[in-house]
């Protein structure tokens, strides 16, 4: 199962690189939610709108630190990520703590059901390599 969630957080990070709408669309569930970093609350519609519209355009999404949890049908992801972007047109640069829950469907497969992020105070991007996710 660990290697499962791994795969989608790949996927994940993909997506949001590249404004990948249907697979964003495939990876969270139907009654997603999320938390941004200004504490707004969204929506799955919302959030692909918010990728059709580029509201969050990132230019870097360098993923480490990444701890998987699993409980029973639900896997909890914990990462630090630095970023660089645009998020409603002015710039967003810096790190952030990034907490994904996971659902296993009666099917088989994952669904993202929530998201949240919190700014890390004091870390701004810079040349990293590419990390390897750990557990």
């Amino acid at each position: 199962m660990r290697e499962q969630i791994e795969s989608l957080e790949h996927q994940w990070r993909q997506a949001q690189l590249d404004d990948d709408i249907p697979t964003m669309d495939k990876l969270l569930s139907d009654d997603f939610l999320g938390t941004t970093a200004n504490g707004q609350v969204v929506t799955k519609a919302q959030q692909l709108d918010r990728m059709k519209r580029r509201a969050i355009a990132l230019t870097k999404l360098d993923v480490s630190d990444v701890k998987i949890k699993l409980i029973g049908q639900v896997a909890i992801v914990n990462s630090l990520a630095q970023i660089s972007g645009t998020m409603d047109d002015q710039p967003i640069v810096g790190g952030f703590r990034y907490t994904r829950v996971y659902q296993r469907l009666p099917n088989g497969s994952w669904k993202i059901t929530s998201f949240s992020a919190t700014r890390v105070p004091g870390i701004n991007p810079g040349p990293t390599p590419h990390p390897t996710p750990s557990s």
